[in-house]
């Protein structure tokens, strides 16, 4: 008669640390193709972002099976049989409109990635079965490209995007990938769609970018799927970084959190979104644009809506200038790129009047320092929203009124580091993290 072991464990200890080990494992499956790189923060592997982001693979040659952007295959839509719509039309209906093509990739468990394809934008076929119609097996990514106000293409950090898809696929138990790959099929959709939906007419403009990856296998039951689909669309997005008056927010209600930690809030997954609508209707009925998110029994300060949230305050203790954010080190946040980039550039060029302080903070802290005035300002940062200016935190009953400013629009400092990273993606400033994509 055969029967399974446990694993040896010495008296007294289980291990119980499943999911991390779960994902340590998946990363270490994948390591090769990470060229040496060492997981950081949130499972973001920190390797360098190579200039040419259609030729570079620092080092690594795609095997069989693996994710491999030269073997891409390329079928032209029709370049007459779509106008592109000016951005105020493009955003006004209800239906994404999306750009002339998009790029596919199979995967299977037996044979791994195929070749990807570049083609006519359209529609997916799914078998009703297929995973991630039952067990939410789909993440994605989001980032933009931009026409600069020197004609050219670009990027902004797509290598955070890529790991970060990485780490997000892992944890869902989607399959691995090289993300220097990932970086290259979103770079020669740009190539290929950027010349005519962001032309050199329209200096100043942008394109929303998401790469998915969802469960195909059309098999009923939990079970990690065993065939998966990558894809990459350009879309257009409406701007909602200046909403008039500033960016209001409710906080969460005692019945929900959006994420908590030993979940998957520091994954962007399809999870993550869905069971937070409700509320955020709900506060947006009441006049309020987004939830700021509250976490655990002393109610800690977390996100603003899908956003990582910004406080600048004077501390209680020494009267110095903070500029305060939600720590990354228990994996209860996304690590936002725009986040990240805040945090860095304000290290490195407001060192000498604030200090960026990554912790736990609570609402009552914020409650305290309205009523002792130390409150400077406040924003919301993400892709989408980009640096929203906060103007109220409405939180049992009490309102907050965030200062706004001499223009009445945005804090000083949020306008300083807003303005920082535009010039970095419109190409005001030659930057490292703004790659330029070669026009078609």
């Amino acid at each position: 008669m055969s029967h399974t072991t446990a694993a040896p464990h010495r008296s007294g200890e289980q291990d119980v640390d499943l999911t991390s080990s779960g994902l340590e494992h998946r990363i270490a499956e994948v390591s090769p193709l990470l060229n040496g790189n060492t997981t950081g923060v949130n499972g973001v592997h920190p390797n360098g972002l190579t200039n040419d982001l259609t030729n570079g693979t620092n080092g690594h040659t795609p095997k069989s099976g693996e994710l491999d952007a030269s073997k891409l295959t390329i079928e032209l839509a029709d370049p007459n049989a779509r106008q592109v719509p000016d951005e105020a039309t493009a955003c006004s209906g209800t239906e994404t409109i999306c750009t002339d093509h998009m790029i596919t990739c199979t995967w299977k468990v037996s044979s791994g990635w195929e070749a990807p394809a570049l083609k006519p934008y359209g529609p997916l076929s799914l078998m009703p079965t297929a995973s991630v119609l039952h067990y939410a097996t789909e993440c994605f990514e989001g980032l933009k490209c931009f026409r600069g106000f020197d004609g050219k293409l670009r990027l902004f950090r797509p290598n955070l995007n890529a790991n970060r898809m990485l780490m997000s696929t892992l944890r869902i138990s989607l399959p691995g990938f090289n993300p220097e790959e990932l970086e290259k099929l979103i770079a020669k959709l740009v190539e290929v769609d950027g010349p005519k939906w962001l032309s050199k007419s329209r200096p100043g403009s942008f394109l929303y970018l998401r790469p998915a990856m969802i469960g195909t296998q059309p098999q009923l039951g939990v079970q990690a799927p065993k065939e998966a689909l990558l894809f990459i669309t350009a879309s257009f997005m409406p701007r909602m970084d200046a909403p008039a008056g500033g960016m209001k927010l409710h906080t969460s209600p005692e019945d929900q959190v959006r994420a908590w930690v030993g979940g998957f809030g520091y994954a962007k997954v399809g999870a993550n979104y869905g069971p937070s609508l409700l509320a955020t209707n709900e506060a947006r009925a009441r006049g309020f644009g987004q939830i700021l998110w509250l976490y655990g029994p002393n109610g800690e300060c977390t996100e603003a809506g899908a956003s990582n949230f910004f406080i600048l305050w004077r501390a209680k203790e020494t009267g110095k200038l903070q500029l305060v954010t939600a720590p990354l080190d228990d994996r209860l946040i996304l690590d936002g790129v725009t986040r990240r980039s805040c945090v860095e550039l304000a290290r490195e060029r407001l060192a000498g009047e604030l200090e960026v302080v990554e912790r736990k903070y609570t609402i009552d802290e914020v409650l305290e320092a309205d009523k002792e005035g130390r409150i400077v300002e406040a924003f919301a940062a993400g892709t989408a929203f980009f640096i929203c200016p906060v103007s109220l935190i409405h939180h049992r009953g009490v309102e907050v009124q965030i200062p706004m400013g001499k223009t009445g629009e945005s804090g000083m400092y949020t306008a300083k580091i807003k303005g920082w990273l535009k010039d970095i993606m419109y190409g005001n400033e030659q930057h490292p993290w703004g790659p330029v994509v070669t026009d078609q």
